[in-house]
């Protein structure tokens, strides 16, 4: 299996080496033998992680008890990044190295605002060299990349070949918004964490999503979201210090919702949310917050954020039904309503 594995990385990383070379201009063309050796290393810091959840945990009820993704290690004392949801209200977290050793690790931070999670691994990964952080701005659609799947116990690691297809800002339909997200097609199938590299060897991002509109407009195009380290360079000092940011302290409703033809509808009430004590129900319609009228997912969330205080309350206008109501809401901070896991 390691020798397949292997063959693998050398043939896509090969066929990303011949891309660049005919793409690149005459005064300065990539060395084939260096993206070659720059994707391999790289390759060699991406892991496995597996994740059970805490008993109780709420977020069972989405993304269930067991979880399996990847990660990349990205620190000399062997800290990971991943992609947030994975390691939710984690009580157990293993990671498995591309050799298909099994590590315990622990949680290091969990940051709502850009989804990403930091994981650290409890005895020294010997041999694996962290990847060096790069920036989507280097980069432009029509560009080949590399992406990779950590190893997990019932599937080896593997490598794919994909393209940036599109750089643009993303909401999440769980009240999520990041100004920039990166767009990858083809898609590749255990997205959750997966690292996605230039051909310097250098992260560009973390899997998080696997997506029907990679293009951003009409046409249909699957391929996978992925959340830039760009976002990660400024905060990755309060992540480590006090296991978030100050941006995740903001108001949460807990509405699941969906943004067509210039209106804002609900699509799920979680449970024992704000949004489900106010009677806000699947299928309303989101007018206005405070009196201003929202019309996209962006609109509505920046909206409901906006105020110092994450206990605040958000009036919101719905048309529930054939009539209009207005809401009152007592916001609560989301990351005080999730179970902590000892080391956040």
């Amino acid at each position: 299996m390691r020798t397949l594995q292997w063959f693998r990385v050398l043939m896509v990383t090969t066929l990303l080496a011949s891309a660049a070379v005919h793409s690149a201009t005459p005064a300065g063309p990539p060395a084939a033998q260096s993206i070659i050796d720059a994707l391999s290393r790289a390759n060699a810091a991406v892991v496995g992680v597996e994740v059970k959840a805490a008993e109780g945990a709420k977020s069972i009820q989405t993304l269930g008890a067991q979880r399996s993704g990847s990660g990349v290690v990205i620190g000399q004392d062997g800290l990971i990044l991943t992609i947030g949801y994975l390691m939710l209200e984690a009580q157990e977290i293993r990671i498995v190295t591309q050799d298909n050793k099994v590590y315990p690790a622990r949680p290091v931070a969990y940051d709502l605002a850009t989804g990403f999670g930091l994981v650290q691994s409890l005895l020294p990964l010997r041999g694996v060299q962290p990847v060096e952080l790069g920036s989507h701005r280097e980069v432009e659609p029509g560009e080949p990349l590399l992406t990779a799947t950590g190893a997990q116990a019932d599937d080896d690691a593997d490598v794919a070949m994909t393209q940036l297809v599109s750089k643009r800002p993303f909401s999440g339909y769980w009240e999520y918004h990041i100004e920039t997200a990166l767009f990858t097609s083809p898609p590749i199938g255990n997205h959750s964490g997966a690292p996605l590299f230039n051909q310097k060897g250098e992260l560009l991002g973390i899997g998080s999503l696997f997506v029907m509109d990679a293009l951003g407009d009409s046409r249909r195009l699957p391929g996978n979201m992925f959340v830039p380290v760009d976002l990660l360079k400024p905060i990755l000092a309060e992540l480590r210090q006090t296991g978030s940011t100050k941006l995740s302290h903001r108001p949460w409703l807990g509405l699941t919702s969906t943004e067509q033809g210039g209106r804002v509808q609900v699509v799920r009430v979680s449970q024992e949310s704000p949004a489900q004590d106010a009677g806000l129900k699947t299928g309303d319609v989101v007018l206005a917050v405070d009196g201003t009228k929202v019309s996209t997912l962006e609109t509505f969330y920046k909206k409901v954020w906006d105020r110092p205080d994450p206990n605040g309350e958000v009036e919101l206008t719905v048309l529930q039904g054939a009539d209009i109501r207005t809401v009152k809401i007592k916001a609560v901070d989301r990351m005080n309503t999730m179970l902590k896991p000892a080391g956040i």
